[in-house]
Formats: C-alpha cells, sequence, structure tokens
C-alpha cells in the first residue's frame, strides 16, 4: 500500500468513526435516487435498480439487483404496480428483512399521492397493462415530486432521528428548488411555494393571480406553459397524464390501443384520422419505445413528435429530477410555439 492509498484508508475510517457507516438508499427507478439523494444529502449511498434508459415496467429480477436489495438499509419504490414484475422476486431473494414490504426500511412513496385513472368495474390481461390502484406514472407532476421528497424525510428521521435537523434542511432546500423552477423567485417573495401549489392542485391559481395582478416569471415552468392552455397532446404510452393535468394541457389519447399493446397499422390509420380531426398538435413519447409509429401518425395529422425521457439519467445531460422535468417542459414549450 503507498503512502497516498494509506492516508485516504485512514480517512475513510476515521470518517466512519466519527459519523457511522452512510445509510444505504436502495431505489426502483432513477427519480426516486435523484430526489432521496437531495434528501439524504451526505449521509446516504443512494443506488437506482433501474438504469433511466429502460422501462421500469418491463425489467427482470437480476443477480444484481438482489445484491443491492440484500445491502439496503432503506427499500424505496414508485408502488402503484409499477414494479409488480420484478420487485417481489427482488426482495424475497435478497433475504434482507429490514426492507419487505410493511416494515420501516420499505417506503411506498406512492402512499401520499392522489392516484389518477384507478380503474372502475371488471377488467383482466386482456385489457392491457391496467394498474388496479391507478396510473403509476405520477412524479412527471412536479408537486408529487414534492410530495415524495416530503415522504422520503419523514421516513428518514422516523429512522434516523439524529439527523432530523439536517434532513429537514435538505427537504426545505429541494422545495425551493422545484418551487422557484415552477413558479420563479419573483412569484414566490410575495406567495408561498405551499400556498401556490395548493391553489394550483385546485384549479384556483389562474384567477388568484389575474386576481392579486400577480405572474409567474417569464423563465418559469408555468410561465412557459400558460400560452398553451388546453392545447391537445398525443401521447405513446398513457405515461404522461400527470404532467398534462398539471399544466392545463389535454390528453387527446394514446399510440398505443391499450396500454403496453403495440399499435397495428389499421389502429395507427384510425388515430392519425382521429387526431387530424381533433387538432392534436403533439406526439409525446419516452426514447425507449420505437419512434416508428409515433413518425407515421404525425406525418399523417401534422403533429410534432417530442421525444423526452420521463426518468433521470433517460438521456445525455438528463441529471437529476428537475433537469428531467426541465427537458420535457421545454421541449413541449417549444413544439407548441411552432404551431
Amino acid at each position: 500500500m503507498n503512502k497516498k492509498t494509506y492516508i485516504i484508508v485512514i480517512q475513510l475510517v476515521l470518517g466512519l468513526a466519527v459519523f457511522g457507516a452512510p445509510i444505504n438508499i436502495i431505489t426502483t427507478t432513477t427519480d426516486l435516487a435523484s430526489i432521496a439523494s437531495d434528501i439524504a444529502g451526505d449521509l446516504a449511498v443512494v443506488e437506482s435498480i433501474a438504469s433511466g434508459h429502460e422501462d421500469p415496467h418491463d425489467l427482470t429480477a437480476r443477480p444484481s439487483f438482489i445484491t443491492k436489495a440484500s445491502k439496503a438499509d432503506l427499500w424505496i419504490r414508485v408502488g402503484l404496480e409499477l414494479e409488480v414484475g420484478w420487485e417481489p422476486a427482488v426482495l424475497r431473494d435478497s433475504r434482507n428483512r429490514g426492507i419487505q414490504v410493511g416494515t420501516s426500511g420499505h417506503l411506498d412513496v406512492s402512499e401520499k399521492i392522489a392516484p389518477l385513472d384507478v380503474p372502475t368495474g371488471q377488467f383482466s390481461r386482456a385489457d392491457g397493462d391496467i394498474h388496479p390502484s391507478g396510473n403509476p406514472h405520477y412524479w412527471v407532476d412536479p408537486l408529487n415530486g414534492r410530495i415524495i421528497a416530503k415522504s422520503i424525510a419523514v421516513r428518514l428521521i422516523q429512522l434516523y432521528p439524529e439527523h432530523k435537523d439536517k434532513i429537514q434542511g435538505n427537504l426545505k432546500a429541494f422545495e425551493q428548488k422545484l418551487d422557484t423552477k415552477m413558479f420563479g423567485t419573483k412569484l414566490l417573495s410575495k406567495v408561498s411555494g405551499a400556498r401556490l401549489w395548493w391553489l394550483s392542485e385546485n384549479g384556483q391559481l389562474d384567477d388568484y393571480l389575474a386576481k392579486n395582478n400577480l405572474t409567474p416569471d417569464p423563465d418559469s415552468w408555468y410561465a412557459w406553459m400558460m400560452p398553451y392552455k388546453n392545447a391537445k397532446i398525443a401521447t405513446y404510452h398513457r405515461s404522461w397524464i400527470y404532467l398534462l393535468k398539471r399544466f392545463n394541457l389535454k390528453l387527446a389519447g394514446e399510440i398505443e390501443p391499450k396500454p403496453g399493446v403495440p399499435p397495428s397499422a389499421r389502429h395507427l390509420t384510425k388515430i392519425s384520422r382521429n387526431f387530424k380531426e381533433s387538432g392534436v398538435k403533439v406526439i409525446l413519447q419516452e426514447p425507449f419505445y420505437n419512434t416508428k409509429a409515433a413518425k407515421k401518425v404525425s406525418q399523417a395529422c401534422g403533429a410534432t413528435v417530442v421525444v423526452k425521457a420521463n426518468c433521470t439519467n433517460g438521456a445525455d445531460g438528463i441529471d437529476d429530477y428537475i433537469t428531467m422535468l426541465d427537458s420535457v417542459l421545454a421541449g413541449l414549450r417549444d413544439a407548441l410555439a411552432r404551431k
């Protein structure tokens, strides 16, 4: 062992002696990993099961997943059956009792989310990839990102109360960063972020701003999307409904005939006609789906195809949760501005 390596080892040992071993957090997706990293800060090492370049629906239980799970102090999942095809096997084979469902080391961040698309009546696998508890793609709504962050902070404080002040400080910093992107610094100096989110969630924000002669900052997400209220957007998979609802955009339909079912040529002809008649402006999809169908439909109906990652690390430069949302919303803004 050379002198430099020896010094690094001694520093690590001393650091662990003073601060204790870092918390080992494993998340099922990269967006959860990004948010968890912001909330835990240097208290934790955070890793994701999914890479960001793959559909988290379609993973299979790999030995590397089981190894990660076996060492986890806290397991965080999206929930709403997003991981149902692979998570149970990973947790079972990890033999890590501390992260099993129902333990304090297992956090389902969907528990505080208001789910959309909760099915009613009878359904079966013939209806496609239906989620009985609701649509699991809720993280693309920035308000839900705020809720996820709060859930992670509450659980970390429950598990590690000695770090309460630091975790709460990290949460406050994350909320400020997210709120600033959504509404802008100037508006936040007049109205609290919590108040603005409440108004948005209850459909009162536009009226409140007009009544009080207030406007979101020009470079904020809310200002970006205000001119395009009620614009019609189609998607490939039904994975963007939370984002569209948050920004008052209208979902015109999906290219998939049923969730998870590839479209036929006959279906593409039908929806191309429907999208053209209804005035669809943009087709939004993730990069892990083939763009051939979207491009064919766009040529027939005149819509612009916008391919954007809905996961952190899903494309070059998409390094965290807020950057991911920024990229998606900038892409929608630019495409709608050309129409």
